[in-house]
């Protein structure tokens, strides 16, 4: 069963090195965590899984990593300097400053009951810096508040480069940056984050058979990944709800210890972001309702050979945020068993892939020479296999080891003993972390052991 509360994750996560409370030691700071040892394999392992499936796995999908600081004209166009606010209510007794569009009231706090609040007010999400030695009103620009843009920018970069013809992707993984008023629930929603992100390209027409296909591959991709689908739930926005730049938007729920929240979204931008990063605007009849560009010196468009004329793309963005991902994972994995001989374990039951370390390589004795030597062997032939991270552990218990490895996600832990150095073949021990059932297998059989033991769990 997922976890239940945000506390039990929060906990876990700081005792066994997943996250950590960002600039602890002088206090805190709102909206910021660090990734420990055991998170940070855990993310890239996400990221890596994402990445396989986006571009590897498709032959209409490019990959890109655009810089995080760029020209305040991409946000000009963007409309993210006209629209990119949230409108903030204050209040003056408690002092709590809530986002005006989730109060029940706007005259009313929601924290205290109090009528003395301010009028809403629009706050910019966006962190503004300056760039050069010089600090003024022209200097200025954005930490990204999402990646996309670097996309939209790169977009005849890529044509030019690859050749590409419509319908194809570009995909992106990247820090994001959002000046979020009230950071909350760990690290769902938090300052600097990690967007997966794709901008897949089509023909006007056919953009709502695309929107259409990649919620339905969006969705999989996270049941691939682990979640249950009783824990999904598609949400369709509509009415003011949309963005700006959206003719639809799916967004997938996952039903998070505090509640079913937005993962990520899969939204229609129609021809909008080219549209309006395009010069000559006016010769392909863009139906979005876009800025007039004066300062863009790149046409974003595409020909249509059979047609023979030029025309934007239409742009379907599937748009994850990673730290949720992360924080979906550990939700479905966490399980909490009661066990035969009355005591209980905590187990986190990832998906082989996503496993932080993939395998535990633990010497009976951490004294004995002949077992630790087998023992370290053992391991350095695993770690080059490229599976992942592969853990020596030498703490010479092998029963706790088993516990703090359940704890933490690692699938398969291999014993080394004293048959291993005895009995003829060299037997070491493998233990399977959800059924903890155990078995004996040569020593030089165990890297094809791990590698089919992989392949069959995914």
């Amino acid at each position: 069963m997922p976890a239940k509360t945000m506390d039990e994750l929060v906990s876990l996560c700081k005792r066994r090195g997943f996250i950590f409370q960002g600039s602890e030691i002088y206090g805190g700071m709102q909206g910021a965590y660090d990734y420990g040892p055991l998170g940070v394999e855990l993310k890239n392992n996400l990221k890596n899984a994402w990445w396989r499936a986006m571009v590897y796995e498709r032959d209409d999908v490019e990959g890109l990593d655009a810089a995080i600081v760029q020209n305040k004209l991409v946000y000009k166009y963007s409309g993210h300097e006209d629209t990119f606010t949230d409108p903030m209510v204050d209040c003056h007794e408690c002092k709590a400053r809530m986002r005006a569009d989730h109060m029940k009231d706007i005259k009313v706090c929601d924290n205290c009951g109090s009528s003395d609040v301010t009028e809403p007010r629009d706050f910019n999400l966006m962190f503004k810096t300056n760039v050069g030695p010089m600090v003024d009103e022209e200097s200025y620009t954005y930490l990204r508040p999402e990646t996309a843009q670097g996309i939209f920018t790169n977009f005849k970069n890529v044509v030019d480069s690859t050749s590409r013809a419509l319908p194809f992707g570009i995909a992106q993984i990247g820090k994001s940056f959002r000046n979020e008023i009230t950071p909350r629930n760990f690290i769902f929603r938090v300052r600097e984050f990690e967007q997966m992100e794709l901008e897949f390209f089509c023909k006007p027409g056919e953009d709502e058979k695309w929107h259409e296909t990649w919620v339905a591959l969006r969705k999989q991709w996270w049941l691939d990944q682990g979640l249950g689908e009783e824990n999904i739930e598609f949400e369709y926005v509509t009415g003011d709800d949309l963005s700006h730049y959206s003719k639809s938007t799916v967004d997938i729920l996952y039903k998070f210890p505090h509640g079913f929240e937005e993962l990520e979204g899969v939204a229609n931008r129609t021809d909008y972001d080219l549209g309006s990063h395009t010069k000559a605007q006016a010769e392909f009849g863009i139906t979005a309702n876009v800025k007039e560009n004066s300062d863009s010196t790149a046409k974003l468009a595409v020909r249509d050979l059979a047609e023979n004329k030029w025309e934007v793309p239409f742009c379907i963005e599937p748009s994850a945020g990673l730290d949720r991902g992360v924080l979906a994972v550990m939700t479905e994995a966490y399980t909490e068993e009661e066990l035969a001989d009355g005591k209980s374990r905590t187990v986190l039951k990832f998906k082989p892939h996503l496993a932080p370390i993939k395998v535990a390589i633990m010497p009976l004795k951490k004294n004995k020479p002949e077992i630790v030597a087998l023992a370290k062997e053992l391991k350095n032939k695993l770690q080059k296999l490229g599976l992942g991270r592969i853990l020596y552990e030498n703490t010479g218990n092998v029963g706790k080891g088993y516990r703090r490895h359940d704890e933490v996600g690692t699938p398969i832990c291999v014993t080394v003993d004293f048959d291993s150095i005895e009995k003829e073949g060299a037997p070491v021990t493998v233990r399977d972390r959800d059924t903890m059932e155990q078995i004996t297998v040569p020593a030089a059989e165990l890297a094809g052991y791990v590698v089919n033991y992989f392949i069959n769990q995914d």
